[in-house]
């Protein structure tokens, strides 16, 4: 088995573990797939096509509208799963980048040959409604944030629940998911030992 494949093996399992059968069907399905810097995975207006996992690299998910407003949603990095989740799911155009920041390698499959799976293999189903379920308790967390707490108070919880997201993600970046200004997210860097 690949290092790849292992590593997906082991974020699988520890969301809910396979039988032999339903693993090698699932694993069955991801193939190697890598994507240079700045790279746009997923464009606004494109139905995503695949559910990736990240081998290596860091992307984004952000939002860019016509008024040059831009918003990052989600950063992903190994191991995790990535793509633009809602147009995957709901098979509708996406209103979201999924933008590499760094080279980028990942494992993805495709989510015609995924929705088979699931429907044929429940616990398949089981891994991927769970993964969803994170990802969105994740997002109810930030919109909180956003909306009830300070930009200090932001930054703190940021380092508090990814503190080597700061070596991993461009500082411009990372203002811009907290809604905090570049400058003042410098002077928080500097104020607060980390």
């Amino acid at each position: 088995m690949s290092t790849s494949l292992l590593q997906l093996k082991q974020l699988v399992f520890s969301i809910n573990p396979l039988s032999d059968a339903d693993w090698e069907d699932f694993s069955k399905l991801w193939k190697p797939f890598s994507a240079k810097r700045k790279e746009i995975i997923t464009a606004t207006g494109e139905r995503e096509k695949y559910l990736y996992f990240v081998v290596e690299g860091v992307q984004r998910v952000y939002y860019f509208d016509e008024q040059n407003r831009e918003a990052t949603l989600v950063f992903t990095y190994n191991p995790s799963f990535g793509g633009v989740l809602d147009s995957l799911l709901l098979q509708t155009e996406s209103k979201y980048f999924y933008e590499t920041l760094t080279p980028s390698v990942f494992l993805r499959a495709p989510f015609s040959e995924l929705q088979v799976l699931m429907q044929t293999r429940p616990a398949v189903e089981v891994i991927i409604r769970q993964g969803v379920t994170h990802t969105i308790s994740g997002l109810l967390t930030r919109l909180v944030e956003l909306q009830c707490y300070s930009s200090e108070e932001r930054f703190l919880q940021l380092l508090h629940r990814s503190p080597h997201i700061l070596q991993l993600v461009p500082h411009k970046y990372l203002a811009n998911y907290l809604g905090i200004d570049a400058t003042n997210f410098s002077k928080f860097i500097n104020k607060i030992k980390i």
